[in-house]
C-alpha cells in the first residue's frame, strides 16, 4: 500500500474519526486530512512539484506539517522532513545531497529564521507564517485537486522506490540520510499497534518533533486504527503537561525529560490523577532509568514505562506489551515481520522496516553484513522469551587500559542513586589509561553528592573497580536532542574545556 492509499482507505473506513488535534482547538478528520492534503498538494503541482521531485520540509509539530505529509503522498513526491532544530551546516548538507525540488519552512521559528536560511541555500522557497496562534484554516498555499495528476498507484508501487529521506544527527560528522520506501514506514507502524495497542479511542500527545522518523510512524499508527494524535508545537515543562492532560490523553512519551515535566506537573496537581485516561507510557529514543520507570508506576498509576527501540534505519523494531508484568526492563519483542541476530555481541536486524539505504551509497556495504542483516551498531541480548534487551552503543564505550567498559551499564547503576536525577557516563582522555570515566550528574533538588559518594555507591552495587567514576561534573541539565539522546559529541567538547573532580 502507498502511504496516501492508506489515507484514503482510513477515510473509507471512518472519515469523521478525529486522526490529529492541536494545542490551539484546532482537529483534522480523516476525511478533512484527505482534502486538505489534496488541496496542498495542488498548491504544490502548481509550484511544479511532480512525481519524484524531491521537497526538503523543515516545520515544528504542527497540522500543518502533517498536511503537507500528506500532499507529499499524494503527488508521488520524493518527501525530506528536516528537524527544526538543524541549522546552515546540516540543512545546506542535507539540501545540496538530495537536490530538492522545493523546500518549506517557516519564515522564523523560536527566533531563527529558517526562511533567510533556506534563501540562502539555492533551490526555490516556500515560506510558511507560522508565527503566533493559528486561526481555524491551515496556513498552507491551495490549489483545485482536479488538476492533480493520478494519484501513486499501489499497483505502481516498488518495493525499492524510495518515497522518504530522514537524516540522523550529526555535530562533527556528516548527518546521513535514510532513504525508506512508503513499505518501510508504514510497517514500521506495526511494533506501536501490535505492542503499545494504540488504536481507537487513544489519545496520544506528541511535543517531540513530526519531522523525525518517529512522526510518520505514528501516523500511520493512527490511520491503520483510528488512534487521535495531539501535536503541540513547543514543550514548556511549566505549562504543557496541564495542557495535554486537557486532552484526556491515554498515552503519554517519550523521554526522560518529558516523564519528570509530567511527573512533576502530577505533583503540582495534588492527590488527583491528572491524567485520569492514562492506561500506558511509552519510551523511545533513548533507555528510561530504571528510577524513572519506577516513579512513573508509582505517581501516574501505570505498570511503567512501555520499552521500545529501533533506529531511523530500522524504526520500531522491537515494542513490549502495555499488558507487560514489569515493563521497562527489556524494549519488548521483535516486531510482526522482525527477525533479530546477536554477532559477537551485536543486535542485527531484518525485515519490512528495513530503509533501502544510505543517500551516500557508499555507506551502505557498512551498514550491512554479507548475509544482508543490518548492523545496528547497539550492543544487546536476547532472552528465552524472544524479549530484546539493550545494553548500550557499541561506540558508546570507554576504553580504560584496553578494557572495554559500556557507559550504558555505568549509568545503570549511577541512576540508581538516590541524589541522581539523570545521569551520562562519557569516556575523557587519559595519558596513563587512555581513558578515564567521567559521570556527568543532574542531582534532585537538596542533594549533594560527591564523587567519592557515587564511587562508593557504586562499588556497594557490585561494579567492578574499573568501571567506576574517576571524575565528576554537576550540570543543571544533560545536552539531549529533541527525541532525548543525550548528545555525547557536545559533552566530549564540553568536558575538554573543564577540569573535573578525579579519583586516583
Amino acid at each position: 500500500m502507498t502511504f496516501w492509499g492508506l489515507l484514503d482507505d482510513a477515510t473509507r473506513r471512518a472519515p469523521d474519526a478525529v486522526v490529529l488535534a492541536d494545542d490551539h482547538g484546532r482537529s483534522l478528520t480523516t476525511a478533512a486530512l484527505r482534502d486538505a492534503a489534496g488541496r496542498a498538494a495542488a498548491g504544490l503541482h502548481r509550484r511544479g512539484v511532480g512525481p519524484g521531485d524531491v521537497v526538503c520540509w523543515q516545520l515544528p509539530t504542527t497540522l500543518e506539517a502533517a498536511v503537507v505529509m500528506a500532499a507529499c503522498a499524494r503527488l508521488g513526491a520524493v518527501q525530506n522532513p528536516v528537524i527544526p532544530v538543524f541549522r546552515h551546516r546540516e540543512v545546506g548538507f542535507i539540501v545540496r545531497q538530495v537536490s530538492a525540488r522545493l523546500v518549506i519552512v517557516p519564515e522564523s521559528w523560536h527566533g531563527f529564521g529558517h526562511g533567510a536560511m533556506a534563501r540562502s541555500l539555492g533551490p526555490e522557497v516556500l515560506v510558511l507564517d507560522l508565527d503566533g496562534p493559528p486561526g481555524p484554516a491551515l496556513r498552507l498555499p491551495e490549489g483545485d485537486p482536479a488538476s492533480l495528476p493520478p494519484a501513486p498507484a499501489p499497483a505502481r508501487a516498488r518495493a525499492d522506490e524510495c518515497r522518504w529521506i530522514y537524516y540522523s544527527s550529526g555535530t562533527t560528522a556528516d548527518p546521513k540520510g535514510v532513504r525508506h520506501t512508503d513499505e518501510s514506514v508504514i510497517a514500521s507502524s506495526a511494533g506501536v499497534v501490535d505492542g503499545l495497542g494504540f488504536g481507537a479511542g487513544d489519545v496520544y500527545p506528541i511535543a517531540w518533533p513530526i519531522a523525525h522518523i518517529g512522526g510518520v510512524s505514528m501516523l500511520a499508527a493512527a490511520l491503520r486504527t483510528g488512534g487521535t494524535l495531539v501535536l503541540f508545537d513547543v514543550f514548556d515543562p511549566a505549562v504543557t503537561p496541564e495542557r495535554m492532560a486537557a486532552h484526556r490523553p491515554t498515552v503519554l512519551g517519550s523521554a526522560t525529560p518529558f516523564f519528570h515535566a509530567y511527573l512533576a506537573a502530577q505533583r503540582r496537581h495534588g492527590g488527583d490523577p491528572l491524567f485520569p485516561a492514562l492506561r500506558a507510557c511509552v519510551g523511545g529514543g533513548a533507555a528510561t532509568p530504571e528510577p524513572v520507570n519506577r516513579e512513573v508506576a508509582q505517581v501516574l498509576g501505570v505498570s511503567g514505562v512501555v520499552g521500545s527501540w529501533g533506529l531511523t534505519e530500522f524504526p520500531v523494531a522491537t515494542s513490549e506489551r502495555s499488558t507487560d508484568a514489569e515493563p521497562g526492563t527489556t524494549v519488548g519483542r521483535p516486531a510482526a515481520g522482525v527477525r533479530v541476530r546477536v554477532v559477537d555481541g551485536e543486535l542485527r536486524l531484518k525485515g519490512p522496516q528495513c530503509f533501502l539505504g544510505y543517500a551516500d551509497a557508499g555507506l551502505d556495504a557498512e551498514a550491512f553484513d554479507a548475509d544482508g542483516w543490518l548492523r545496528t551498531g547497539d550492543l544487546g541480548d536476547v532472552d528465552e522469551q524472544g524479549r530484546v534487551r539493550v545494553r548500550g552503543r557499541r561506540k558508546e564505550v570507554v576504553i580504560r587500559n584496553a578494557e572495554t567498559i559500556s557507559a550504558a551499564e555505568v549509568e545503570g547503576v549511577l541512576a540508581r542513586h538516590p541524589a541522581v536525577r539523570d545521569v551520562a557516563v562519557v569516556g575523557v582522555p587519559d595519558e596513563r589509561t587512555g581513558e578515564r570515566i567521567c559521570a556527568v550528574v543532574v542531582v534532585r533538588p537538596g542533594h549533594d553528592v560527591p564523587l567519592a559518594v557515587l564511587v562508593a555507591h557504586c562499588q556497594a552495587e557490585g561494579l567492578a573497580r574499573h568501571k567506576c567514576p574517576e571524575r565528576l561534573e554537576i550540570v543543571g541539565e544533560l545536552p539531549r536532542n529533541p527525541m532525548g539522546k543525550v548528545l555525547r559529541r557536545a559533552l566530549e567538547g564540553w568536558l575538554a574545556s573543564v577540569s573535573g573532580d578525579r579519583v586516583d
